[in-house]
């Protein structure tokens, strides 16, 4: 669907508009398509910390053409900065030297991403210095414009030669409306990662399992892990049956038709997933419904609905699949939360409270889960989709330009995001829950 205000502005009519009462300014995301290279320009990497050294032959084993020195008059494409070695709150002004002489020097939709170490495996100054890093990036993600991102990963000690498939996903276009997030890597034990032998097609030979499959951010979630090479498996009600099939046959995919509220819900994807592939590699939990009503008019039915569909068949289900042993080694549990898990909405307490609620599931199980398992969540903020397009003009336009991009969200930018915490490259990346919001003014 077409962004009118977006077009407008990019109007000689609208361009004095925007210049003359400030108007948003939202720039065209440029997102990736296949055949495409991961990244289209030059990065810089700067700062001397643990990834220093490695993080040149890192980058160009992806295929980036990546300098370890400022060449003059370059515009580049991304900026990657090590800021693990910095111990103390006097050293954050490395981060001033390297990236204030860069900023007018960036071409359209830059990537910007620092390193770090986790606070909590600091002490003394070096936890106040590693710390100052979140408000830093969060900022500069407001301030550079242009389409640009910013991100901070906090890569655990020992977890160096697991940032290949963070990087990837954060330098490359497929990160377009995930702005202002904080990643750990190995921050739940696992330091490693299973090595990618396909980068085209990462998900090659694995099967995926997709709720709410038949359209919308399901559909979009099923394309993509699709074309990363999984087998993909969608289950949706029956009443979608017939887009649902038409999907899967599209796709070369499964499908299954069912209510995963039912009781015997979580015992039928399982024994389906284990006697007709052998078992799963990567579980996304997309199915969801709103049944919005401020609390003073919320009838039992609409918060029953809700947290049964968005939150007690979720943990069901993977409960079930991990008590089964279906779930295969090195898979990945995915939830999708949502921006008003974090934030709350108005008239959405049920809804706010299931999505939390997966927030909460990723939190219980992170420490739990073995082989290599991990469990992650993407929270969405205004995506654009069939729904949001029945929302009142007014609302609609307040939600897609009360964020740093101002502009909504398109379903790929969710599905692309749980492609990458699919990827077997992924395994230290567990416990994260990132939003797809195009760094949403609302919640942290």
């Amino acid at each position: 669907m077409s962004d009118r205000y977006q077009g407008f502005v990019s109007t000689p009519v609208g361009r004095l508009l925007v210049k003359n009462l400030g108007l948003p300014d939202p720039a065209r995301l440029e997102r990736w398509t296949e055949g495409a290279p991961l990244v289209d320009g030059t990065v810089l990497v700067g700062g001397r910390g643990r990834l220093a050294d490695q993080l040149p032959k890192l980058l160009d084993g992806l295929g980036v053409t990546a300098l370890d020195h400022d060449a003059e008059g370059t515009t580049y494409k991304g900026l990657v900065f090590d800021a693990t070695g910095l111990t103390d709150p006097g050293q954050l002004g490395a981060l001033r030297d390297f990236f204030t002489p860069l900023m007018r020097r960036l071409g359209t939709c830059p990537r910007v991403v620092v390193l770090g170490t986790p606070p909590e495996q600091a002490s003394g100054s070096e936890r106040v210095a590693q710390r100052a890093l979140e408000g830093f990036t969060r900022s500069l993600g407001k301030e550079i414009g242009r389409g640009g991102t910013s991100q901070l990963v906090y890569v655990a000690e020992g977890a160096e030669a697991a940032t290949e498939s963070t990087l990837a996903f954060l330098l490359s276009p497929k990160s377009a409306y995930v702005s202002g997030q904080v990643v750990r890597i190995g921050a739940h034990g696992v330091l490693d990662a299973e090595p990618v032998a396909d980068r085209e097609k990462p998900l090659a030979g694995k099967v995926a399992l997709v709720t709410g499959a038949s359209r919308g951010i399901g559909e979009q979630i099923a394309r993509v892990l699709h074309r990363d090479g999984a087998t993909v498996v969608g289950v949706d009600v029956p009443q979608a049956a017939s887009d649902l099939q038409t999907l899967m046959a599209e796709l070369g995919g499964d499908h299954l038709s069912l209510d995963i509220t039912h009781s015997d819900a979580p015992q039928r994807i399982a024994h389906h997933l284990r006697e007709q592939h052998g078992g799963v590699d990567v579980v996304v939990h997309n199915a969801g419904i709103t049944r919005d009503k401020k609390l003073a008019n919320m009838g039992a039915d609409r918060w029953d609905s809700v947290i049964a569909v968005n939150l007690t068949a979720p943990e069901r289900i993977t409960r079930e699949l991990l008590d089964q042993g279906v779930v295969n080694p090195n898979g990945r549990i995915v939830g999708v939360a949502s921006i008003a898990g974090i934030a709350g909405n108005v008239g959405q307490t049920n809804y706010a409270a299931s999505k939390a609620g997966v927030i909460g599931l990723v939190d219980s199980l992170a420490d739990e889960l073995t082989d290599g398992v991990t469990v992650n969540a993407v929270a969405p903020g205004f995506i654009v989709t069939q729904m949001t397009a029945a929302v009142p003009f007014a609302t609609r336009e307040v939600g897609q330009r009360l964020n740093a991009m101002s502009q909504g969200g398109l379903p790929v930018d969710v599905a692309e995001t749980i492609a990458w915490f699919a990827s077997p490259g992924s395994t230290a990346v567990n416990g994260n829950v990132v939003r797809v919001c195009g760094q949403m003014m609302l919640g942290a």
